[in-house]
């Protein structure tokens, strides 16, 4: 396999994954505020519900997609935060690629909160009545990890705006110029 570098020395790649209601889509949110323009968010959520409408399966299409749109913005010159449940053994072969092909600083973290957290926090979201407990339970995995190590693992005691902060500056990001436009 040919290998395909990505990005530049100076963009940063960050990849957000844990479970439903990890505070994934918060973390990200915030960390784009922060920043500013020059941030891209890949969110799997948005390609694979949204654009595809596609169920959450080994080799779905969303896996090739959310790939493409990282490296895309990667080689435009933006930093990108890939986030989502990202199952180990779905998504880990594209990820552990991804992260090996970009050619900046690449940061992995994994937000760990317990099944009982994860069902509390998602009976405050939106879509809490699209979907059950029994659901969640079924989707939970207790630590899916990725192979090799590289995930700075993220506690449930660790608040939005600690991580969000933490993240800014284990990444750089706190030190880098957002895009004028």
């Amino acid at each position: 396999m040919v290998r395909v570098r990505v990005g530049s020395i100076g963009t940063r790649l960050v990849l957000l994954r844990g479970n439903s209601a990890s505070g994934k889509s918060s973390v990200a949110a915030g960390i784009r505020d922060r920043f500013g323009r020059g941030l891209a968010l890949v969110a799997q959520d948005n390609i694979r519900r949204t654009v595809l409408r596609e169920r959450d399966l080994p080799g779905g299409v969303n896996i090739g997609l959310i790939d493409t749109v990282a490296r895309h913005s990667l080689d435009a010159g933006y930093h990108v935060v890939v986030e989502g449940i990202l199952y180990a053994d779905h998504y880990g072969a594209m990820l552990a690629r991804l992260c090996a092909d970009h050619r900046g600083p690449t940061h992995c973290y994994y937000l760990d909160v317990p099944l009982a957290e994860t069902l509390e926090r998602h009976a405050t979201k939106p879509i809490a009545d699209e979907v059950d407990h029994g659901s969640l339970r079924a989707w939970y995995r207790p630590l899916d990890l990725l192979p090799g190590g590289r995930e700075t693992v993220v506690g449930a005691d660790s608040a939005l705006t600690d991580t969000v902060g933490r993240i800014m500056r284990e990444t750089g990001l706190d030190r880098l110029p957002a895009r004028d436009r």
